[in-house]
């Protein structure tokens, strides 16, 4: 198979490998679509390094289909069947450390991830261990892959909504219009809200065609200003921070409502602070809260919503690479060519023409 190895940061090469072998409990999966991040360019350039295998395979938005299960597993039952559309959760959890056990397996203590501490979906085929088979999780009817590789942003959006009150008639500002904050813009909108955008000018005609009322590129206190206005002065319900800017937080609370939330969803830049004015929050009874990755059930919930079509996220996908073209694909995030770019197995390689699961 061909794989996307990550041999040293800054130097990914695409390999020959031999098929993994499969183990009694363990499954092979064969590579449909695997869309790109920020966190795989950040992972090939070297600017993060922390839970990072050398030599790992890239990739961690995944639409796969089964292709081979070990001898001790029944199809149907412990694993779907080969030939199932499925996609695959990133986040293998121990199950054991203390957010384990009180539902945050999202933030397990000794989490591993595939396409950053187990080979991803850069590949032809992504093996996954026994002790993974719960990431797997088949679509109720198929979708295209590229849109299903979407599961795993939607899945820590979602993570995001359920911990704030996102509903018919709540004000929320999304600062940020790359593709996490326009994925925040479609699912704030299909539960109900009424959504501004706030980002890059080329970025906010994208935000309104995924369910944005109003959008503005203003900044600071003309951010502040634009907010009041668009809220006959009340602010954001909920403001959503989906750019890693510290300097955000100030400002979003400053565009927060009397008791509104403010979700710090972006990651932020190690080592870097974020000043608040501690009056804003106290008098203004306001809420401030985090949110990481997703759990396995918020993921399952992503690829229903996606296969069963309540949420529409197809209008991201505006760049298409074979493997063999992984680092044109890669530059193309990092110069912000698009939106989403997915990259997919050689079509002389696809499932249809590597013989029968």
């Amino acid at each position: 198979m061909y794989a996307a190895s990550l041999e040293s940061p800054g130097s990914l090469t695409l390999q020959t490998r031999p098929l993994p072998p499969v183990g009694p409990r363990d499954v092979l999966l064969a590579i449909e679509a695997t869309t790109l991040c920020g966190t795989d360019l950040r992972i090939m350039t070297g600017q993060k390094t922390n839970g990072v295998t050398p030599g790992v395979v890239l990739g961690h938005e995944i639409a796969a289909r089964v292709w081979r299960i070990g001898s001790d597993l029944t199809p149907g039952r412990d694993v779907p069947a080969p030939g199932t559309q499925v996609g695959l959760a990133p986040e293998i959890a121990c199950g054991r450390c203390g957010p384990c056990s009180v539902g945050r397996s999202n933030v397990c203590t000794n989490m591993r991830l595939f396409g950053t501490g187990v080979d991803g979906g850069l590949a032809d085929f992504v093996h996954v261990p026994r002790h993974a088979l719960a990431c797997i999780t088949p679509t109720e009817r198929e979708i295209a892959p590229s849109l299903l590789a979407l599961a795993e942003p939607l899945s820590c959006c979602l993570r995001a909504a359920s911990r704030l009150p996102i509903g018919p008639g709540s004000r929320i500002l999304i600062i940020g219009t790359g593709p996490i904050g326009l994925i925040h813009c479609a699912l704030a909108s299909s539960l109900g809200a009424e959504v501004m955008a706030c980002g890059r000018p080329a970025r906010l005609a994208p935000a309104l065609g995924l369910g944005a009322r109003a959008t503005t590129s203003s900044q600071g206190t003309d951010l502040v200003r634009d907010v009041r206005e668009w809220t006959k002065n009340l602010g954001a319900d909920v403001v959503i921070i989906a750019v890693g800017d510290p300097r955000l937080v100030s400002i979003a609370a400053q565009c927060a409502a009397v008791g509104g939330h403010v979700s710090c969803f972006a990651g932020f830049p190690q080592t870097t602070l974020a000043e608040i004015d501690p009056n804003l929050i106290h008098y203004r009874e306001l809420t401030l809260s985090g949110s990481a990755n997703a759990t396995l059930s918020d993921y399952a919930a992503a690829v229903d919503a996606l296969s069963n079509g309540r949420i529409d996220l197809s209008r991201l996908i505006t760049h298409e690479f074979p493997l063999r073209d992984v680092i044109p694909a890669l530059e193309a995030v990092r110069t912000r060519a698009g939106l989403k770019v997915a990259v997919y197995p050689d079509p002389s390689r696809s499932c249809a023409s590597r013989g029968a699961p």
